[in-house]
């Protein structure tokens, strides 16, 4: 009788352990080695000088866009108003140079049809001076006296050189066509001074934005480095914005991963805090072990190969955020148990 009560305590522990089994483990992935994750963006000054303000501090909640430092801007706003004066005398010389060309455009056709009623008026004063020249030479002692001869010989080389004079002003005024090419080739040397003094203006503007450093996404302050009075550099890292919005990295062996696919229901214990129980989803499985994308990933190649079970990065994101009140944060452990069975994760 003492046997067959053995046996029956036996046979009883084995169906709880049975139904344990089914109910617990059979159909779940579990796994330890797993942290919340979040973006954590870094925050870098883009321009040279000293922290001016200092607008947060240590683990403080900000909103996107909301201002954290001001570096001095002295030196950049002093570059701005810089920039706006060439700028201004840029425009005034270009604004100079556009009257001109327009001028030049009338004035210089006009002054070739000027230059040639010139020149053809100077030939008929030359004709008639050489034909009064000539009649005064042919009556030299009948009725030409020796002054009117003079006069009108020295009226002919006047008209000769009047001639000359016309013709030298119309071969000048022949040329306006290039004079209208340099002038305007004149006006668009200047409409690029112009373009490049709008760029370095803009330039200037945008460095003297870059003393005013904001957040980059909601979230809180992390990684403060920085503190009023620094000199700071470009590409130097002053703080960090973590983003509230959190997912669980899992890594689990890849002996577990035969059953897993994207979707299925996770359970979610936080080892900060025992009583607090999340729930997600499997979102995606990376396609490469831990070891293999680390820094420095493994060489097999070497004779001294041990087989070790790889760990395989799995992303579970939440279906609900932990609650406002408690302190979860990045790098937090916690404990992911994953339903492969297609039933779910219970309570």
């Amino acid at each position: 009788m003492k046997h067959l009560r053995i046996v029956l305590a036996i046979l009883v522990l084995a169906s709880i352990a049975g139904v344990y089994y089914t109910l617990e483990v059979q159909g779940r992935e579990q796994t330890d080695d797993a942290q919340f994750e979040a973006y954590i963006v870094p925050v870098s000054a883009r321009v040279t000088g000293y922290v001016k303000k200092l607008d947060v501090r240590d683990n403080e909640t900000v909103r996107e866009g909301q201002t954290l430092l001001t570096i001095d801007p002295t030196d950049y706003q002093i570059a701005v108003d810089s920039a706006k004066a060439a700028l201004a005398a840029a425009e005034a010389q270009y604004d100079a140079a556009m009257q001109n060309l327009a001028v030049t455009k009338v004035s210089a056709p006009s002054g070739l049809a000027a230059a040639e009623a010139a020149v053809t008026a100077a030939k008929a004063d030359l004709a008639r001076a050489i034909k009064d020249a000539a009649r005064n030479r042919r009556l030299k002692n009948v009725s030409a006296t020796e002054r009117q001869i003079d006069q009108t010989n020295t009226a002919e080389k006047v008209a000769a050189a009047n001639l000359e004079a016309a013709e030298a002003r119309l071969k000048s005024a022949e040329t306006s066509p290039e004079t209208i090419a340099a002038s305007d080739a004149q006006t668009r040397m200047l409409l690029a001074e112009v373009n490049g003094r709008k760029a370095a203006l803009a330039a200037a503007e945008q460095n003297l934005s870059y003393t005013q450093i904001v957040a980059p996404l909601d979230g809180k302050i992390t990684a403060r480095t920085v503190e009023p009075g620094m000199l700071v550099e470009p590409g130097q890292a002053l703080l960090s914005v973590s983003n509230p919005q959190l997912w669980v990295v899992a890594n689990f062996k890849e002996t577990q991963l035969a059953d897993m696919r994207v979707g299925q229901p996770v359970k979610i214990d936080v080892d900060a805090y025992p009583g607090l129980r999340l729930t997600g989803r499997v979102d995606s499985i990376q396609a490469g072990t831990g070891a293999r994308l680390s820094l420095f990933p493994p060489e097999n190649a070497t004779g001294n190969f041990v087989k070790v079970v790889q760990r395989v990065p799995v992303k579970i994101v939440l279906d609900n955020p932990p609650p406002a009140d408690l302190s979860v944060a990045p790098g937090m452990s916690v404990e992911v148990t994953v339903r492969v069975d297609g039933g779910t994760v219970g309570k």
